[in-house]
């Protein structure tokens, strides 16, 4: 077979060109020839452990982005409850979502710049929008070091005025600290599907994990280290563990004699020292059903 006859066999569709015989009809095959057929491989579909997920979305006002950096420092934890509880439907960081959708819990960090008339609307919008609204982080709970800022900033020399988010919308759940834990956001996050989406046994413990921090978001906006001293250390409860110095951002917490010394002067009002005190409003609701808690977690984070 020549060159032409090659050439002739691209230009006119013939599969099959004999040597020195072309095909009568360009396009045909002959009768003898024999096309073999492949098998279909059809793919299983694939099967997500959980259909009926919540949607959540992370909300960032003014604050640094460490209560970010904490949710994913769940690493592989966080990838389950991607996978099997949760959406991420809005995240600035690691969404590519510009308007605030419609969504079962939203995780706000930060706190609001009254200045700013774009943040006032996403606060009111986040409000409307979410079903759940969780203040995460001392920033957004109760001011946190956005409570000394005088402006001076040179691309908005006017933001100068900054709220916590409960001074502004009704805030379902606390996550005090600065940061608050990978663990403690992670089981927001568990309990939350849990109370929309569990069981009867499962909503019980939910609301008995999430009533304290209910309380807190019911309790307002102001937080002090001083809060040791009348609710822990006034009431002969405090165990000398040490938690509270060692949470404290600032370092105005110092253990003396066994017992916390708060140094006012360096206190920044953000809640991280009563929020991590085994002794404060957390234990006395969750601790005759820590075991149960728990067990429930480790169930439901297996991969």
């Amino acid at each position: 077979m020549g060159l032409l006859d090659k050439l002739k066999g691209l230009l006119f569709g013939n599969e099959t060109v004999r040597e020195g015989k072309q095909d009568a009809k360009p396009g045909v095959k002959p009768a003898d020839t024999k096309v073999e057929q492949k098998p279909i491989i059809t793919k299983p579909k694939e099967e997500k452990p959980v259909a009926d997920k919540i949607t959540v979305g992370h909300v960032h006002m003014s604050g640094c982005t460490g209560c970010l950096v904490s949710l994913a420092d769940n690493y592989e934890g966080l990838l389950t409850i991607l996978d099997k509880y949760a959406d991420l439907v809005y995240c600035l960081t690691l969404a590519d979502v510009r308007k605030i959708p419609k969504m079962d819990v939203a995780l706000v960090e930060g706190s609001v710049c009254i200045n700013d008339e774009c943040s006032m609307e996403e606060i009111l919008e986040t409000r409307e929008n979410a079903t759940i609204v969780v203040a995460l982080g001392g920033c957004a709970c109760y001011g946190n070091t956005t409570r000394f800022c005088r402006g001076g900033q040179q691309n908005q020399p006017q933001h100068e005025g900054f709220l916590p988010i409960g001074d502004l919308i009704k805030v379902d759940v606390y996550i005090p600290g600065c940061a608050p834990t990978p663990q403690q956001i992670r089981n927001v996050c568990l309990m939350a599907y849990l109370l929309l989406k569990g069981n009867d046994e499962q909503k019980a413990l939910a609301t008995a994990y999430l009533t304290p921090l209910m309380n807190l978001a019911a309790a307002g906006t102001e937080a002090c280290g001083c809060d040791l001293m009348t609710e822990v250390i006034n009431q002969g409860l405090c165990c000398g563990c040490g938690s509270c110095a060692a949470v404290c951002p600032v370092r105005a917490v110092t253990m003396q004699f066994g017992k916390p010394q708060i140094e006012r002067d360096l206190c920044i009002k953000c809640g991280a020292c009563y929020a991590q005190c085994p002794r404060s409003f957390f234990s006395f609701d969750v601790c005759g059903q820590y075991e149960s808690i728990t067990n429930l977690i480790g169930e439901v984070m297996k991969p």
